[in-house]
């Protein structure tokens, strides 16, 4: 936010490159910014100049700064004396960096006294930390300059030659200055320097001394020391007091002391380090001394040093001068150098070697504190080797400074590799030589030369093979003879040296062995005591064994601590060495195995030793790293760990703690620890319980593990904060260790769930966080805030430990944030707020806010992982949470935007943090409207036609993502691929979510579109070779949103830009690249998912929407038309008024024309989906698979004409299908389901040739395996919901959605569906034929069907198997045309078709038995009355109705096909179903829909095949035949009346509420609103479509009636010319009577019925010739058709008629007079028709279709469609006949 750029980088961002937590990673970039800034580094402190003249004249005269700037910059440089220039530098970087206010905030601060003093002091602070960046970089130069692991250690290297001349010089100056600097003044520096600015100058003085020291001591550690340098440092150190004596020591306080004493420490190690001990010592080895630099050279540091002794730092520095003066002069033993020696025993110089070493490896980095080691190891080696070890003081000391040196792991090495007499192996001599009389020391040294596994086994060896054992006597035994002088004993007998029982490890040392006394060493037992040394071998682990034994037999008496002490050390050495070298682990078993009863005694009395007890728990977590199973089954029947006296029953029971216990390890914390305010077995405890949760335990293993975490959830966790404490930093350090326990829970990769409803320790820990104190205690720890942990940083002695107390909460916070992100992550979903949810979320003051603390941690700068987490957090709560996160943000919303900005557009900030921004604003795009508009900063202003237009505002994130979307900047280190994809995710967000706003801005700049679409047009490298995830995802982004663009954009609205883009896409053939990328993409990906791709999910995103833009370029459907579209937008008007919507043909605007491209396209979607399926090995597989056979089967329906002559579909799909048969089912279904699907349209596209025919019975073999699993899979899953009363009880009627509940249907209905399409394709009717003999799948499906129609289930299964069988019967569904009728006429005597095999199948099969009687579940219910059951509005819908009607059919086509062989069960079928059949035919005259008149004509045909065996129907159901002849007539007469009397009928359609209408105009007439728009001429023709739609239903009717009708009549001839014909046989079916026929159900029908029926016949035949196209009729085919069918229908009421009168005028019951009647009525009636039809057919008449079926007898069949004059047509010669015959 700085009003112009600094000319330099500021320091600490200088340091932060140098620490490779920005962008810049190269070895380029590196050495360019130590080039640019190595001078700066030189100068150091002295960078930063003092207030000038020239200085104050040049920024007066600068014009680029604004006047405020520049005022404001002179108070600073007031304040802090420093340059003018650089104080606005300073205030210009402080504004960049870490300025929380906005631009316009800044301006009101500036001028408001009050602020401005508080912003004054904000930037002193960022000033002191500038100042200690600048030596911080210089300190992390000269610690990797030489380290061949560092990736930049030749520049580094570099850079520190150019700073090696005048780099000591320098910083000496500094440090002088420094120290002897007077503190300012008010009077000098201003108001503002106050006594709390006054102590905080020091404080800073003080770091700086520090630094300044520390990187001279890491130069010297490189680079020798002149002696003149040495006498220089020695008088500088000494004036100041090696800290002590600072000009200002009077401001000096408690605070200060470390960083007083960290002074002294480098004093004194600079100081040895310039003695060069190290090449003395080798000076000394090789005998020439007089090579050292100090050789002539002593007398002026003598006098000096002499002075020394009152200060503890000078002690090293004194010892090393002696050794020196010792080494290089050893025959002047001057009392100079007895004088420094003794002084330096005074000042316990090895005491002080241990504190400072500690100190150091506390605070310091590790390369200083290494450095430190190796000084110190050098100068006590050379010291021991020098001086007997008698003369040095304190064995302990010694040997405690020695251990600390041994820390660094190089050092143990070199240790070993030294000689065992020289250096610090002689105090592992002296140690040996009192073991184990005294185990601690030789344990101590040993634990500290363990380093790696090497020194490890080194160390174990050792310990195995000792040859001394060491005791102490009061007075000699009585078993031992010695010499003379008594220095050498004999053991007489054999001696068990541990008083353990028999049968236990115990050591014997046999007779004979000899001891010799140690002379000069007395034991601790008392002045007469002897300290004796046998010649014994033995191992020590054995004798360790033995320890611990004792101590167990000890442990409650007295002498416990004495035992304590002796086994301590040896279980410290057993951590160490297993921790270190796992191989030994085996070897150490007899101890190992003790640990446990060891800890169950410890802590079982009343005064444990904790320190032991610690020691045994760290054992433990060394094994349970390795063997957590063991180690818990020998642990927790200890009693140590918490545990619970009763099974865990429920979440409830658990939290309550209800049949808990502490156990051993609670007591101590309550009543040892916490007293005491030390912890060091709750340290131990906490890792041991996270050491054993990471080691994934089983089920049984974590439930004992709940009390443990229940402990630390509902104990520790809330009130860890408020216990007392000690030591500084172990609060934190618990609080840490317990939230990386929690954190393991939660990251548990396979947690195992407890058994029946016990919790699992995931549950319990999510439970526990989200509903108790435990996540009030996380929410405090995150509410630490930024501050707080920059205070603490601050206060460290040095900033560069990695385990001050600073880092130490830095990583707590972090755990705190990574713990609530998972619990928030996996927590049940509730529709109530948990307690911690509540606590993230609540809208507080704003002090107390979180969510402000959270966002603020965008200003912490230490740790990038901080605020990374932070955002990541935020960006979880913006998600999940039901609140505003711009509103918690307050007033400090606009500050917070501009420092996320900030952050994001720097282009040296760490790249994570980058990416986690921008991904927490996608996630706001959705869930965060205000926040989001926020970060847009859109401006409006009006425009020129009055639409408000959108611009970019100054701090709008949308600018930083167009720069990273350049083409340009791809490539730079500051726009990697994975910043890049972050920012396309943002842009697929802003589309997704339709900003029209933010979208209008982004399509108005320049080469948006160009740069958007960059990632298509690159080459990616092939999939099986490594590409970065992140671009694949880019690439699917862009997909994505170019999608979104064309959808929701019309062809005419969109940009030029993105035009062109496409059309380049096409013309460069890009297409083709990626469909042959995404196929690799899925061979790949299903071949090795391991091996062959790194993520998984970047490869799916991209495969989908690969998919997606296939899809949309397929696409030819309307935007507004979509209900996705008006279910998302309707709440948009303004976008849907700016655009005008219209249909679009994406194909054309994609460019994706080309059939060849096409065609190419869909064999590489073939491919990949073949590679998926036929690979089949994982879920993933299984998800590819499943998208590309979507895929596949769009591209297969929209591209059907381009996929006529592609290369055969229906292998591949059928190798697919084969694969996917014995598959899971779960897994499988909605995979099974396209595949089938699209098994069925590349069938009916291609169809099959002669290659694929042989293909053909694996193929169906394949599905008919699937129809028969799944039809007896169906049967479980319908018998399972009948049992569990799940039973839909659903009317005849199919609204109601329950009735497709069964979803497992889906893909049986499409194999029954591809079998049929299969059976279709099948000839000859031999592959089906050969499958149903191998497979007893007809038996499965009509068992399911079966069950099906009883329970009134699976509406669609039910429907698919009859449409399946209707074709196995190989006779077509009734439809418009006639030859089903045509096939009935056929005399009963006429052959058989030839295809009866398949209708033979399915007849042996039972069809009946599954048929008959379940069907009357289908219309008989308590929900079902007789007009209910005709009531429907569509014929098409699936239904129950729709079933029963196919069932007809199915009865209908096996009568006609199998005829006698069938009568018997279409005679049962008739029987059962009688009164739905009588209700049918009876139903017409008061129902006309569609629906109804289709059953009616189903019902009609199938009893028109039935009355061919009209005396096998009379034999069985006599009286069921006598009342369907009677409605058959009555059926005849409805039919008549209503196709004569049109308005009535018209009226009926009308009062039923367009029942009648057909299912593409129904919605037109139903909707209120549509019916309103309508013309009253498009009202006329609807009406009129539907009146003809149920006349041609009504006609269909009466032509069948008809022929079943004269079947139920005798045969014209027959009764004309056979006077002996059995006239009793037949019933007379009309009355005698004339009358035209009335629509009353109580008149009878009679022969004024058919002379009407004939009648309208020939009006019907004489409109269609008046009106050319009749508005019903849309073909000259079905025009033919009808007037074929009313042909017929005149045809069949002539013969009825003249067979009905003959049988009238022959029977001896008609009397004389009405017989008479009849003559003359048919006579005149017939005459009339007759003389019509002679004037229709002369006019031309289509002949009856079945002229040509007629028996001979009857006449002769015409061929042509035109008659002459005569009467030539059959039923017309016919008539004539019968008309003579009546004249007669």
């Amino acid at each position: 936010m700085a009003d112009s750029e600094m000319c330099v980088r500021s320091s600490r961002e200088l340091w932060t490159i140098l620490l490779g937590r920005s962008a810049l990673r190269e070895q380029a970039q590196i050495e360019a910014e130590l080039d640019r800034n190595w001078e700066r580094l030189l100068q150091g402190l002295s960078f930063y100049k003092p207030p000038s003249k020239s200085a104050a004249d040049k920024l007066k005269a600068d014009k680029d700064t604004p006047q405020t700037l520049k005022d404001f910059g002179l108070r600073i440089s007031k304040l802090l004396a420093l340059d003018e220039q650089q104080s606005v530098q300073i205030l210009q970087c402080y504004l960049q960096e870490d300025y929380r206010g906005t631009r316009n905030t800044l301006k009101t601060v500036l001028q408001d006294e009050r602020q401005s003093q508080a912003l004054l002091l904000k930037i002193v602070d960022y000033y002191y930390e500038e100042r200690l960046c600048v030596l911080r970089c210089v300190l992390h130069l000269l610690t990797y300059f030489q380290d061949e692991r560092h990736p930049y250690r030749m520049e580094y290297s570099n850079c520190v030659g150019k700073l090696e001349k005048d780099l000591v010089s320098n910083y000496r100056q500094q440090f002088e200055s420094l120290s002897k600097s007077e503190a300012p003044t008010w009077e000098t520096h201003g108001n503002q320097m106050t006594e709390r600015q006054v102590s905080r100058w020091f404080v800073q003085c003080l770091k700086e001394q520090a630094l300044l020291l520390e990187i001279l001591f890491l130069y010297y550690a490189y680079f020798e020391m002149p002696p003149s340098d040495l006498h220089t440092f020695t008088r500088l150190f000494k004036e100041q007091g090696f800290g002590q004596r600072q000009t200002n020591r009077h401001l000096v306080d408690k605070s200060m002391d470390a960083l007083v004493e960290r002074i002294g420490y480098f004093s004194s190690l600079i100081l040895v380090e310039g003695m060069d001990i190290d090449f003395l010592h080798k000076c000394a080895l090789e005998d020439r001394t007089e090579q050292h630099q100090f050789f002539d050279q002593q007398e002026e540091m003598d006098q000096t040093l002499l002075t020394f002794g009152d200060i503890p730092h000078q002690g090293p520095v004194l010892l090393a001068w002696v050794l020196l003066r010792h080494t290089l002069h050893p025959e002047e033993v001057s009392s100079v150098v007895r004088r420094l020696g003794n002084t330096t025993l005074q000042l316990t110089v090895f005491q002080y070697l241990t504190d400072m070493l500690q100190a150091l490896s506390s605070t310091g980095n590790n390369c200083t504190v290494s450095t430190a080691r190796m000084c110190i190891y050098g100068l006590l080696s050379f010291v021991i080797t020098s001086f007997e070890e008698d003369t040095l003081g304190s064995q302990q000391h010694l040997i405690n400074a020695a251990c600390e040196v041994l820390a660094a792991p190089s050092l143990s090495e070199l240790f070993w590799e030294s000689k065992p007499n020289m250096g610090l192996g002689v105090i592992l001599d002296s140690a040996v030589g009192v073991f184990p009389y005294k185990t601690g020391p030789l344990l101590q040294l040993l634990t500290a030369l363990l380093s790696d596994k090497a020194t490890a086994k080194k160390v174990y060896t050792f310990l195995d093979k000792m040859s001394f054992y060491t005791e102490a006597y009061k007075h000699r035994p009585t078993d031992v003879i010695s010499r003379e002088d008594g220095i050498l004993w004999r053991r007489q007998t054999h001696k068990l040296l541990y008083p353990l029982g028999v049968g236990q490890t115990n050591l014997r040392m046999p007779q004979g062995c000899f001891g010799q006394v140690c002379e000069g060493k007395q034991p601790s037992v008392g002045d007469q005591g002897f300290l004796v040394r046998w010649e014994y071998s033995y191992s020590s682990w054995t004798l360790f064994t033995c320890e611990i034994e004792m101590l167990l037999h000890v442990v409650s008496t007295a002498d416990v601590l004495v035992h304590c002490e002796r086994v301590k050390p040896i279980l410290d050495l057993l951590h160490k060495i297993i921790s270190t070298d796992w191989t030994v682990s085996d070897c150490l078993l007899p101890l190992t195995s003790r640990i446990y009863m060891l800890l169950q005694r410890l802590t079982s009395v009343i005064n444990p030793p904790v320190d032991v007890i610690t020691s045994c728990v760290n054992c433990l977590i060394a094994l349970a790293a390795r063997q957590p199973g063991k180690v818990w089954s020998s642990l927790h029947h200890t009693g140590f760990l918490p545990f619970a006296s009763a099974p865990l029953a429920n979440m409830t029971q658990t939290i309550s703690a209800e049949g808990m216990k502490a156990g051993n390890y609670g007591n101590l914390l309550v009543l040892i620890e916490q007293p005491r305010g030390e912890y060091s077995v709750t340290i131990a405890f906490l890792k041991l319980v996270t050491t054993l949760i990471k080691g994934q335990l089983g089920s049984t293993q974590s439930r004992g593990l709940i009390p443990c975490v229940l402990l630390v959830l509902k104990e520790m966790l809330p009130t860890y904060h408020k216990w007392r404490y000690n030591t500084y930093g172990v609060r934190e350090r618990i609080g840490c260790l317990i939230l990386e326990l929690v954190h393991a829970i939660l990251n548990l990769s396979q947690e195992c769930e407890s058994e029946g409803s016990a919790p699992s320790l995931q549950s319990l820990c999510i439970y526990s966080l989200a509903n108790t104190e435990a996540g009030q205690a996380v929410v405090n720890i995150m509410a630490v805030g930024v501050d707080t942990i920059n205070m603490v940083l601050a206060a460290q002695p040095s900033s560069a430990g990695a385990e001050g107390p600073g880092q130490v909460l830095i990583q707590t916070v972090k755990l705190a944030f990574s713990v609530t992100n998972n619990v928030i992550r996996l927590k049940p979903r509730s529709d109530t707020a948990s307690p911690l949810e509540q606590a993230l979320t609540q809208h507080g003051g704003h002090s107390n806010n979180l969510i402000a603390v959270l966002a603020k941690y965008i200003y912490h700068k230490h740790d990038p992982a901080l605020p990374r987490l932070a955002i990541q957090l935020l960006k979880r709560l913006a998600s999940v949470a039901p609140m505003s996160v711009y509103a918690c943000l307050g007033s400090d919303a606009a500050a917070l935007r501009d420092a996320f900005l900030t952050r994001l557009q720097s282009r040296t900030e760490d790249m994570r943090i980058k990416v986690t921004i921008l991904e927490f604003l996608t996630v706001a795009v959705e869930t965060q409207p205000g926040l989001i508009e926020l970060f847009l900063n859109l401006e409006t202003k009006d425009g020129s036609d009055g639409v408000k237009e959108f611009s970019l505002g100054e701090w709008s994130c949308l600018a930083v993502v167009l720069e990273l979307l350049d083409s340009k900047q791809q490539g730079k280190y500051w726009c990697p691929p994975l910043l890049q994809r972050a920012a396309l995710a943002f842009l697929h967000a802003l589309w997704q979510d339709r900003r029209d706003s933010a979208i209008s801005v982004l399509r108005s700049k320049e080469k948006f579109w160009e740069n958007l679409t960059a990632p298509l047009f690159v080459n990616l490298p092939p999939p099986a070779e490594s590409t970065e995830p992140c671009v694949l995802e880019s690439c699917a982004f862009v997909m994505k949103i170019i999608a979104l663009e064309i959808y929701y954009v019309v062809s005419g609205a969109l940009e030029p830009s993105l035009k062109a883009a496409l059309e380049s896409f096409s013309i460069k053939r890009r297409y083709e690249f990626w469909s042959d990328y995404v196929r690799e993409l899925v061979c790949v990906a299903c071949e090795g998912e391991e091996e062959g791709l790194r993520s998984l999910s970047e490869s799916q995103m991209l495969i989908s929407a690969w998919r997606t833009l296939l899809i949309l370029s397929t696409s030819h459907v309307s935007m507004h038309t979509l209900p996705a579209f008006n279910q998302l937008y309707r709440n948009k008007p303004a976008f849907l008024r700016n655009r005008s919507i219209t249909a679009l043909t994406e194909s054309e605007v994609m460019h994706l024309k080309d059939t060849a491209a096409r065609q190419k396209l869909f064999m590489d979607v073939l491919e990949g989906t073949k590679a998926a399926l036929l690979t089949f090995q994982s879920e993933f597989c299984l998800r590819l698979g499943s998208m590309m056979v979507t895929l596949l089967l769009i591209l297969l329906k929209q591209w059907r004409s381009v996929l006529l002559s592609a290369p055969a579909l229906l292998p591949p799909l059928s190798l697919m299908l084969e694969s996917l048969l014995h598959t899971d089912q779960s897994l499988m279904d909605r995979t099974k389901a396209k595949l089938l699907s699209a098994l069925i349209l590349a069938l009916q596209t291609q169809g099959l040739n002669e290659g694929e025919i042989s293909q053909l019975p694996q193929l169906l073999l394949c599905v008919c395996e699937m129809v028969q699993d799944e039809s007896l899979a169906l049967i479980d899953s319908t018998r399972h919901m009948i049992q569990k009363g799940d039973v839909q009880d659903d009317s005849m009627e199919t609204d109601n959605p329950h009735v497709q509940k069964d979803q497992r249907d889906s893909v049986c209905v499409l194999a029954l569906h591809l079998s049929k399409e299969l059976c279709r394709a099948d000839e000859d009717g031999e592959q089906w034929l050969q499958v149903v003999r191998k497979l007893p799948v007809l038996p499965s499906i009509l068992s399911a069907l079966e069950l099906s129609l009883r329970s009134k289930q699976n509406l669609f299964f039910t429907e698919a198997v009859l449409h399946l069988l209707l074709t196995l019967a190989r006779t077509p569904q009734p439809s418009l045309e006639l030859y089903v009728v045509i096939n009935a006429l056929k005399t009963r005597d006429s052959p058989v078709p030839p295809r009866l095999q398949g209708a033979a199948a399915v007849a042996g099969a039972g069809v009946i038995q599954s048929i008959c009687l379940p069907l009357l579940s289908v219309y008989e219910g308590p929900a079902n009355g007789a007009a209910q059951a005709f009531v429907r509005r569509s014929q098409d819908a699936p239904s129950w109705p729709g079933v029963y009607r196919l069932s007809l059919c199915l009865m209908e086509s096996l009568l006609r096909t199998l005829r006698y062989n069938f009568i018997n069960e279409a005679l049962d079928f008739v029987g059962v179903h009688q009164e739905r059949i009588l209700q049918c035919l009876t139903a017409v005259r008061t129902v006309q829909s569609l629906a109804c008149l289709d059953e009616a004509d189903h019902t009609v045909g199938f009893l028109l095949q039935l009355s061919c065996f009209c005396k096998e129907w009379h034999f069985h159901l006599p009286q069921l035949l006598r009342d369907v002849q009677v409605n058959l007539c009555f059926l005849c007469q409805t039919c008549t009346y209503l196709l004569h009397s049109k308005k009535m009928l018209h009226h009926y359609l009308q009062a039923k509420n367009a029942e009648g209408l057909p299912p593409e105009t129904h919605p037109q007439i139903t909707s209120a609103s549509a019916s309103r728009e309508l013309l009253e001429g498009e009202r006329e023709e609807v009406e009129s479509k539907a009146l003809q739609a149920v006349q041609c239903g009504l006609l269909k009717i009466l032509s069948k009636t008809l022929a079943t009708l004269q079947h139920f009549s005798p045969d014209c001839c027959q009764i004309l010319l056979d006077q002996c014909m059995d006239l009793a046989e037949y019933k007379t079916l009309f009355v005698l009577s004339f009358s035209s026929p009335a629509f009353d159900s109580d008149v009878a029908p009679s022969f004024g019925t058919l002379m009407a029926t004939i009648n309208v016949a020939l009006s019907m035949l004489g409109e269609m010739e008046k009106k050319k196209e009749p508005l019903a009729l849309v073909s000259s085919e079905e025009t033919q058709a009808l007037r074929s069918l009313l042909m017929f229908s005149m045809e069949n009421c002539f013969y009825v008629l003249i067979s009905q009168a003959v049988l009238c005028v022959k029977d001896p019951g008609v009397s004389l007079r009405d017989k008479q009647r009849l003559k003359q009525e048919l006579s005149s009636e017939l005459s009339t028709l007759l003389s019509t039809l002679f004037r229709f057919f002369r006019r031309g008449s289509p002949s009856s279709p079945a002229g040509a079926l007629l028996p001979s007898a009857q006449s002769k069949s015409t061929a042509g469609t035109k008659v002459s004059a005569e009467p030539q047509e059959p039923f017309l010669q016919l008539v004539q006949a019968f008309l003579r015959h009546l004249q007669r």
